[in-house]
């Protein structure tokens, strides 16, 4: 049992860092509210199971080869960048919370957190590095059964992370003010935005350098 609760641990350790995920799910809880942030990291957890799947198969070295990568760099430029526009947009529509939100699709959300994490380079680094020495250590020590117990108990963690996260943006959006909620959505957009051009530096030194 210690051992499934330090791989929960480890889910929420590897879900908590600050980065578009987590941006996007604040700036969707403040305009839509909570099931609308949750699909964001719902859709983001799926990408990471598909990602978790293909270091178990052995096939995310086929990412690793510098076209995919840069061409993956270039698509995270381009979901983080028009994402983070959506949210300079969408400031000027937080309404206070006396008045309700015109409303966003469950599924645009979701396919927004799936593709931004999909899309995400670093997150096969991430998977290949953190799962990968999971995976190597599990398999010389335990089963095939409590492998997929120990993957579980991770996404048990990032689901936990979630779902906090989508309780905090959607608690923001009841309890703080309009102006204030307007600042958040920005400051997320800005967020995104910069992570975006980020992940565009590094496809041009792929491509370029």
């Amino acid at each position: 049992m210690g051992i499934f609760l330090s791989y929960i641990f480890l889910g929420l350790s590897l879900a908590a860092p600050i980065g578009p995920i987590n941006a996007a799910q604040l700036d969707r809880g403040i305009k839509e509210g909570f099931f609308n942030a949750w699909m964001v990291g719902v859709g983001a957890m799926i990408a990471d199971m598909l990602y978790m799947l293909a270091v178990y198969m052995g096939v995310v070295q086929f990412l690793e080869i510098p076209i995919v990568k840069s061409f993956l760099w270039l698509f995270g430029f381009f979901i983080l960048v028009y994402s983070g526009i959506e949210c300079f947009i969408g400031a000027g529509k937080i309404v206070s919370k006396s008045r309700k939100s015109k409303g966003e699709s469950y599924l645009k959300s979701f396919l927004s957190g799936f593709f931004m994490s999909l899309s995400n380079p670093l997150t096969i680094l991430f998977w290949l590095g953190i799962y990968g020495s999971v995976l190597a250590k599990t398999v010389h020590t335990y089963d095939t059964g409590q492998l997929f117990l120990y993957s579980f108990a991770i996404f048990c963690g990032i689901s936990i992370w979630d779902l906090f996260m989508a309780l905090l943006a959607s608690t923001f959006r009841k309890l703080l003010t309009a102006k204030i909620l307007i600042i958040i959505s920005i400051t997320s957009g800005i967020s995104l935005i910069g992570f975006g051009i980020y992940f565009g530096y590094e496809a041009l030194k792929l491509l370029f350098l």
